[in-house]
């Protein structure tokens, strides 16, 4: 299958999201433990490159047609072929491990647009990111073509990795806030951090970060 979602057996909240030839075990959760786990499990995965780590990041919310904006609703972070689905409105408390991992400045978060979405992490929930990549921007260089500084995500899949991303209205539009998301919601917010990250580990974002030679893609 090009793009599905399989529910793991025995579980509730393990899903593995196929995205082409890449199939991503993803967890959807607000459960502080298993954040935690998440986290502590990619940590081991990578602990040998955890000097330029990058993490495909998202965030969800349901839409508001008024003045005020919505809280975020989820925070997607994908590194590699594992995808975390943090449901922030429910989380009894965040836990201070996920505060660490976004603040780690050895970590580069990339994404589109991921400017405004840094922002409205601080201003939800105090949640801030050390080290941000646009993509846009780190694209644009890379191809010395400044339009593509205005292209969205599913255009950079289509570049980088000559795969098509479906965005239906009534998921992107949808109500990220109810507690149980639906299968579809799922495989949309993980494809997003995942293409996120692969476009980024293309392009090679981490030498863009803190700790590389340029600090022009920062946004934060």
């Amino acid at each position: 299958m090009d793009i599905g979602i399989v529910e793991i057996e025995g579980s509730y909240d393990l899903f593995t999201v196929y995205f082409y030839r890449s199939s991503i075990e993803t967890l959807v959760t607000c459960e502080p433990s298993k954040i935690v786990g998440w986290i502590d499990d990619i940590e081991r995965i990578h602990r040998g490159r955890l000097h330029r780590l990058i993490v495909g990041l998202d965030v969800e919310w349901r839409p508001s047609f008024s003045r005020d904006q919505n809280p975020v609703a989820t925070l997607q972070l994908a590194v590699g072929d594992r995808c975390l689905i943090v449901q922030l409105l429910y989380c009894s408390a965040i836990p201070v491990e996920l505060f660490r991992f976004l603040a780690n400045a050895s970590y580069t978060f990339v994404g589109v647009g991921i400017g405004a979405d840094l922002e409205k992490l601080v201003e939800d929930y105090n949640l801030a990111v050390t080290n941000g990549v646009e993509l846009r921007n780190l694209a644009a260089d890379e191809a010395n073509d400044r339009s593509l500084r205005n292209v969205g995500l599913k255009d950079l899949a289509r570049r980088y990795l000559g795969a098509e991303m479906v965005k239906p209205r009534r998921v992107t539009m949808g109500r990220w806030d109810q507690e149980w998301l639906s299968t579809e919601q799922i495989r949309y917010a993980c494809v997003d951090a995942f293409v996120c990250f692969e476009v980024g580990r293309i392009l090679d974002a981490s030498v863009h970060g803190s700790n590389g030679p340029s600090r022009a893609y920062i946004r934060v």
